[in-house]
């Protein structure tokens, strides 16, 4: 579960440029080209800004895991989190951002045509864009921290539900007694 939870964040974090957009399939008008959605990414700065959303992301996620796992783990020394802390960070490094956004090209393209990528490219070249997307970092940590509230408390509850089925499922089972049926009495 914890190793669910970071795989979920990513991939919101990796989604949320498009969640400013309609996405019905392009019907009308041509998809846009990889070089206008390559624009609209500079335009919107999300290679930059991904950068710095896994950099947010990794704090969070030190947070709640060593949160969790001081709660497992109550005798855990500050060596192990600090251990168990460069094991996330490390993890993130690995998360391969720029082959994900050109991956995430052709998705666009297929849910945006040009006329719709022109506008956009407009829109976040505007001043009003470009506060939406320098005020993007904080508005999107300020939700991560408000959701791991939420989610803090789901993996507690299914955490705990977990160990309760373990305990459970170790404990021995009562051996079944052979027993003979009675024969009826007679009146």
């Amino acid at each position: 579960m914890k190793i669910c939870t970071p795989i979920i964040l990513i991939a919101c974090f990796v989604c949320l440029p498009g969640l400013a957009q309609v996405t019905v399939p392009v019907a009308n008008g041509n998809p846009a080209t990889r070089e206008q959605i390559q624009k609209l990414f500079d335009v919107m700065q999300i290679r930059e800004q991904s950068h710095r959303m896994m950099d947010s992301i990794q704090k969070q996620m030190q947070a709640m895991s060593t949160q969790t796992i001081r709660m497992r783990y109550p005798q855990i020394t500050a060596a192990q989190i600090a251990r168990a802390n460069s094991i996330t960070e490390e993890s993130l490094k690995q998360v391969p951002l720029d082959a994900i956004l050109d991956d995430m090209i052709p998705i666009y393209q297929k849910h945006l045509s040009q006329n719709d990528v022109d506008a956009m490219i407009v829109f976040y070249s505007s001043p009003t864009g470009k506060k939406l997307m320098q005020e993007m970092p904080a508005i999107t940590e300020e939700a991560m921290q408000m959701s791991y509230q939420h989610m803090q408390k789901q993996i507690d509850d299914v955490l705990r539900r977990v160990d309760q089925s373990m305990k459970q499922s170790e404990q021995p089972k009562p051996q079944k007694r052979s027993t003979q049926q009675n024969p009826p009495q007679s009146n």
